[in-house]
C-alpha cells in the first residue's frame, strides 16, 4: 500500500475515522530534511501498511496550511502518529531510527489487539467512546491536562476527576450501573447534594464542537431513595477560567452556554448523550467548567462515569515562521 498524499482536510479526516493507526508526514517541497527522511518513511509504509489498521500519509504544509496549523506544525518534517483518530506521538526533525522506533511499536500493538479481537466487545481495551464523531471532527479528549483537574462536591468513596476520562469503557455497562466487581468505582459521584462542579484545562487551545457525557445510574434502583444517583439534566458550560469556580461565584457569572438534557438524548446501548455546543462560541478554549446543576429526578446524588471531549486540537499558529531542521543555516 503506498503512501496517501493528502490533498484536503476532509480526506484526513475520513482516514483518521477509519484507520486504526496513521501516521502523518508534515513537509515542504524546500525542505532538504524531509528529502532525506523520505526512502526511510516510504520503507515503513511498504512494510507496515495494512488496510484500515495502520495509514501512512504525507502533508504538503504549503498546500494544506490548515491542518498544519490544527495540529500545531511548525518545523519541517515533523511526524505525527494517530490511534483511533488521537495524537498518540510526535517526532520532530529528520530522525529515522526515532520514527522506526515508534511506529513499529504501535504497529505490533495494533497486530496484538488484531489477534485477541475475538474476546469480545467487553475486553479489556485501551480506548472507548460513547457516541458518534461528527464528521469533521475528532475525540480530543487526551488534550486535557490531568493534573490540573480540579471537581467539587465530589463523594470521595467514588472515582477522582481523572476517572472521567479513563479510556477504558465503563465498568457500568456490564454490570448495569451497578459497578466494578472488585468494588473500585470507575465513576463519580455527588456529595452533599446534587451539583458537581468540574474544571477541565487543556494542554493546548481547542475548538470544541462538542461533549459527551455518560451516566448509567443502576439499573434496579430505586426510584424514590434519594441515595440512588441519577443522570444529569441542566448543564452550565463556561470557559477559559482560570480556575475552578465556587458554587457562589458560577451563580453570578452568566455560562457561554446552558444545556437541558432531554431523557430522549441518552443512548440506551451506552448510556451516553451528546451535548451540541455554538460552535463559533468555542474556537479558542483553553479550558471549561461543566456545571451540573441537577439531575433527572429528585436525588440528591448525580452520577457522572465519562467524559469526552470533540472538537480539533492545536493552537492557530503562524504559518510564517515554519523551519527546516536539520539544516545548517544558509542552505
Amino acid at each position: 500500500m503506498s503512501v496517501v498524499e493528502i490533498s484536503s482536510k476532509e480526506q484526513f479526516t475520513s482516514l483518521l475515522s477509519s484507520s486504526r493507526l496513521v501516521v502523518a508526514d508534515f513537509y515542504a517541497d524546500w525542505c532538504g530534511p524531509c528529502k532525506a527522511i523520505a526512502p526511510a518513511y516510504n520503507s515503513l509504509a511498504t512494510q507496515l501498511s495494512r488496510p484500515n489498521a495502520i495509514t501512512f500519509t504525507k502533508i504538503n504544509v504549503d498546500h494544506q496550511q490548515e491542518l498544519a496549523q490544527a495540529y500545531g506544525v511548525t518545523a519541517m518534517p515533523t511526524f505525527i502518529v494517530f490511534k483511533n483518530g488521537r495524537v498518540n506521538q510526535t517526532v520532530k526533525g529528520a530522525n529515522p531510527a526515532q520514527l522506526n522506533q515508534i511506529v513499529q511499536k504501535l504497529a505490533t500493538e495494533a497486530s496484538q489487539s488484531d489477534d485477541a479481537a475475538g474476546a469480545g466487545e467487553g475486553s479489556s481495551g485501551d480506548f472507548w467512546i460513547g457516541g458518534s464523531v461528527a464528521k469533521g471532527y475528532s475525540d480530543i479528549t487526551d488534550q486535557v491536562d490531568a493534573k490540573g483537574l480540579e471537581l467539587l462536591n465530589r463523594d470521595t468513596e467514588h472515582g477522582e476527576p481523572r476517572t472521567l476520562f479513563n479510556t477504558s469503557k465503563p465498568s457500568g455497562l456490564a454490570t448495569k450501573g451497578k459497578g466494578k466487581a472488585d468494588g473500585q468505582a470507575d465513576w463519580v459521584e455527588s456529595d452533599t447534594d446534587e451539583q458537581l462542579m468540574l474544571y477541565i484545562p487543556f494542554q493546548s487551545t481547542l475548538k470544541v464542537h462538542s461533549i459527551q457525557v455518560t451516566s448509567i445510574p443502576p439499573a434496579d434502583a430505586d426510584a424514590d431513595d434519594d441515595e440512588t444517583p441519577m443522570r444529569p439534566k441542566s448543564l452550565h458550560i463556561y470557559k477559559n477560567a482560570s480556575h475552578v469556580l465556587g458554587f457562589d461565584e458560577a451563580d453570578g457569572i452568566p455560562p457561554v452556554q446552558k444545556v437541558e438534557i432531554q431523557p430522549g438524548d441518552w443512548d440506551a446501548k451506552t448510556g451516553t448523550a451528546t451535548v451540541g455546543l455554538r460552535f463559533v462560541n468555542f474556537q479558542n478554549v483553553t479550558s471549561l467548567v461543566l456545571f451540573f446543576v441537577d439531575g433527572d429526578g429528585d436525588s440528591e446524588k448525580l452520577r457522572v462515569d465519562r467524559i469526552r471531549i470533540i472538537g480539533e486540537a492545536g493552537a492557530n499558529r503562524s504559518m510564517g515562521k515554519l523551519e527546516k531542521i536539520g539544516d545548517e543555516p544558509g542552505e
